[in-house]
């Protein structure tokens, strides 16, 4: 359809252009000159006009309405993506809940604060569908199917049937010229030229006012269209860089509390009287202090035995001593408060017991090597 009306719309502007190259001939004769003519130039002008505005608010109607479309999938789709993963999100509260683990509720723990994150998401997806339907596809909706565009392109038909009422009755106008030119006595025949003429002269008058208001109330429209449908895209795109936003908080949030937990399980353990461990006892008050019984009852002629570090200890104190992970200690006594004094690599020092282990075989070269 829109193939043929372009096509007889350039047929249209031939018969007129013919017309006027005949006006401009047959001008001089005294029954109509310029003024008869349906296609001068500022109707030329706005008659293009009025084709560039059809096209293009038909045009930016169809964009709207892919719009309108495409948010109302989208619409459809996240809603269904909602259910999920609310399921999901209760699901993963039940076990939390119930915590059926006989060994720990690590997992417990973080499945509920998954589910807690989760049902944040889906809220705020929520919200974001929301905003896309009231704040985007409803109100192009009702530019699609308002009655602005509407009475614009009724006001722009009507000056396209008038104008081809115009271009009939020019028509009308050269014949009756033709035939008064045969007949230049015959007053009945230059009564219906006269009416002719005054018949188009009013169709022309009323076709432009006509075509100019149709021309603004197109342009009012295509303007609107243009500043709604970019406040609208402007608005959709907010509305998705907020959501996104919140998202990515919520999921980096949750991901540190998880990753936190996970390194507090799989970190070494560390023993428990780091914390409660008393000061070293003073030299003169450990004269009493005996040296521990082994596991398998060896100890060598003086009591020392040899232990190897199992976890590092930061002195606080100038008579304790510094251990690293790895190294040996010529253990030479051992107080029932869990510290025990020894040597390695020439200093001596006070420690915590817990933090070494005993090893059973003592070598004399071992013993020097630590001193």
């Amino acid at each position: 359809m829109e193939a043929i009306r372009k096509q007889a719309s350039k047929l249209r502007e031939q018969v007129a252009k013919q017309q006027q190259a005949v006006f401009k001939q047959f001008g001089a004769g005294g029954y109509g000159g310029s003024d008869s003519m349906v296609t001068d130039e500022a109707e030329y002008q706005l008659h293009q006009r009025l084709e560039r505005l059809y096209i293009s608010t038909r045009t930016a109607k169809h964009f709207q309405r892919d719009i309108v479309r495409g948010v109302e999938g989208y619409i459809v789709t996240g809603t269904k993506q909602t259910e999920i993963g609310t399921k999901l999100s209760e699901d993963s509260r039940k076990y939390g809940v119930e915590n059926t683990c006989t060994t720990g509720s690590t997992l417990s723990k973080a499945a509920t604060r998954f589910s807690q994150a989760r049902a944040q998401m889906e809220k705020e997806r929520t919200n974001l569908l929301k905003a896309l339907g009231t704040q985007v596809a409803e109100p192009l909706k009702s530019m699609v199917l308002g009655a602005p565009l509407e009475d614009a392109r009724h006001l722009a038909q009507r000056y396209d049937r008038m104008r081809q009422e115009a271009e009939a009755q020019a028509s009308e106008v050269t014949k009756r010229q033709a035939r008064m030119r045969e007949f230049s006595g015959n007053p009945e025949l230059a009564m219906k030229l006269e009416a002719a003429e005054a018949k188009l002269h009013d169709l022309k008058s009323n076709m432009t006012t006509l075509g100019k208001e149709a021309a603004a109330a197109m342009s009012a429209v295509e303007a609107q269209q243009q500043r709604l449908t970019l406040h609208r895209l402007i608005t959709m795109v907010e509305s998705e860089r907020a959501y996104h936003q919140k998202v990515l908080q919520i999921l980096e949030q949750l991901e540190g509390e998880m990753v936190s937990e996970r390194q507090r399980i799989e970190a070494p353990p560390t023993p428990s009287n780091e914390t409660s461990m008393p000061p070293p006892p003073p030299y003169e008050e450990v004269n009493g202090v005996f040296s521990p019984h082994s596991n398998n009852g060896s100890t060598n002629a003086k009591g020392y035995f040899l232990g190897e570090v199992m976890f590092q200890y930061q002195a606080v104190s100038d008579v304790e001593l510094n251990l690293n992970v790895g190294d040996c200690v010529v253990v030479r006594k051992v107080a029932n408060s869990g510290w025990a004094e020894g040597e390695s690599k020439g200093k001596a020092g006070w420690f915590p017991y817990g933090y070494i282990e005993r090893r059973d075989r003592v070598l004399a070269s071992k013993i020097s090597e630590v001193f």
